[in-house]
C-alpha cells in the first residue's frame, strides 16, 4: 500500500468514526422499533456499518 498523507489518514479516521456513529444510532432505532420489519431494517443497516468499517480496516493492514 502506498504511503498515506496525514490528511488522508484523518479522512479515514473520520470515515471510521462515522461508521461507529451510524452503527450506534441504527442499533438504538432498532431497539425502539415496535414493528418487526422496521426493527430488521435498522439492524441490517447497523450491521452494514460494522461490515463497512471492518472492510476499510482490512485495506489499511
Amino acid at each position: 500500500m502506498a504511503n498515506l498523507s496525514e490528511l488522508e489518514l484523518q479522512n479515514l479516521r473520520h470515515l471510521m468514526g462515522g461508521y461507529d456513529t451510524t452503527h450506534c444510532k441504527l442499533k438504538e432505532y432498532a431497539n425502539c422499533a415496535d414493528d418487526e420489519a422496521v426493527k430488521q431494517f435498522f439492524e441490517k443497516g447497523a450491521q452494514s456499518a460494522v461490515d463497512n468499517k471492518q472492510q476499510l480496516m482490512k485495506f489499511l493492514q
